[in-house]
C-alpha cells in the first residue's frame, strides 16, 4: 500500500488529512498494525482493493456498535477511477455492515471532491447536510458533504 499511496500522494493530499505528513513504509506498517488491532476489537473493517493480486485502493468501515452506525471511506488509484470498482467495493462493505447489525452508514467527503460525492450518490446515499470547515487539509479547512444511507 505504501507504493500505491506514494504514487497517488498529490491527489490524496487534496482531500485526506492523513496524507498531509510524510509517508513512509514504517509508518504504513504501523498504521496497518493499528487497523488490524481495531479490526480485532470490532471497531473497523479495513479492506484493500486488489486487481490481479496488486493493491489499487482501499475501502473501510468505521463502526459504532453502540449507535449501530458506520462511516464508509474509500480511495483508489487515479488510473482505476471511473470503472465502478469503488462502488462495488463499497456495496460489499454496506452489505457486510447490514450483516453486522449496522442500521445507518455515512460518507463524509470534501464538498469539492465531486468524484467522491458521485460515488455516494450512485450508491443511493442521500445528501443530508454540510459540515462547514470540518476537514483540515494543510493550512485550510474544507467544507464536508454528509451523506447517509439507512440499511
Amino acid at each position: 500500500m505504501h507504493r500505491l499511496t506514494e504514487k497517488n500522494i498529490d491527489r490524496l493530499r487534496e482531500w485526506e488529512p492523513w496524507a498531509q505528513g510524510e509517508q513512509s513504509e514504517p509508518g504504513q506498517a504501523a498504521f496497518t498494525r493499528v487497523q488490524l488491532d481495531r479490526f480485532v476489537r470490532g471497531e473497523v473493517v479495513p479492506t484493500v482493493i486488489l486487481r490481479g493480486g496488486e493493491p489499487i485502493g482501499s475501502a473501510s468501515l468505521t463502526l459504532d456498535e453502540y449507535l449501530a452506525n458506520a462511516e464508509l471511506g474509500y480511495w483508489i488509484d487515479r488510473h482505476e477511477e471511473g470503472r465502478g470498482i469503488v462502488s462495488r467495493a463499497c456495496s460489499a462493505l454496506i452489505e457486510h455492515a447490514a450483516e453486522l447489525g449496522i442500521r445507518r452508514v455515512e460518507i463524509r467527503t470534501a464538498e469539492r471532491n465531486r468524484r467522491s460525492c458521485r460515488v455516494a450518490e450512485r450508491l443511493g446515499f442521500a445528501r443530508e447536510g454540510l459540515l462547514r470547515q470540518a476537514l483540515p487539509i494543510g493550512e485550510s479547512r474544507l467544507d464536508v458533504a454528509l451523506y447517509g444511507l439507512l440499511v
